[in-house]
């Protein structure tokens, strides 16, 4: 009997951190750090640090962390990674918990992916101390923010839900998150 190779899982990695704050990544370079770990049919989205590649690594968290690990010794500072496969980015869109929003030059929408799924029995909305975001809806790995600029300025809806609820996260715009999933899925 012939065993055949696993199928390659095509992933999205959000990264935390790219090309804010004095991190200054190339997504060139970006792009040859995934192919060093073996992953293929890399490619990048923006400059925010969207990579979308295929491997036939099964083990989400050990491929998780070796890219992280990875990143860290290359770039010199911690990347956090949130690998999602493309149905599971459908799925969140597909959701659209902001359909009733009215959208204002004021209100931005975030899609929050989390290291960790936010607690199950979380009181919705959840509003930020100053009441500028709310947490409107959560999935596992993900939460829906509604941000409301304040005097022109905007909260950080991920940086408060790392620290409330000890996980990792990082923010993509939803409209934003759309037009990575469209990518994404062009060969």
């Amino acid at each position: 009997m012939v065993s055949s190779a696993p199928e390659p899982t095509l992933y999205i990695a959000f990264l935390r951190g790219i090309n804010v704050g004095g991190h200054v990544a190339k997504m060139e370079r970006l792009r040859a750090l995934f192919g060093e770990l073996g992953c293929t049919e890399v490619r990048s989205y923006i400059q925010s640090g969207n990579i979308f590649f295929q491997t036939t690594e099964a083990d989400r968290a050990a491929l998780t962390h070796q890219i992280e690990q990875h990143l860290a010794e290359a770039l010199g500072y911690e990347v956090p990674v949130f690998l999602r496969t493309i149905a599971e980015v459908e799925q969140l869109l597909l959701l659209d918990p902001f359909r009733q929003v009215e959208v204002t030059p004021e209100t931005r929408l975030f899609i929050i992916f989390t290291s960790e799924p936010l607690p199950a029995d979380l009181a919705l909305p959840l509003y930020s101390p100053k009441r500028d975001f709310a947490i409107v809806q959560t999935m596992p790995g993900a939460a829906f923010v509604v941000l409301r600029l304040i005097d022109g300025r905007a909260g950080n809806p991920a940086a408060f839900i790392e620290k409330t609820f000890k996980v990792k996260a990082t923010a993509r715009f939803f409209g934003t998150t759309k037009k990575i999933l469209e990518a994404a899925k062009s060969s």
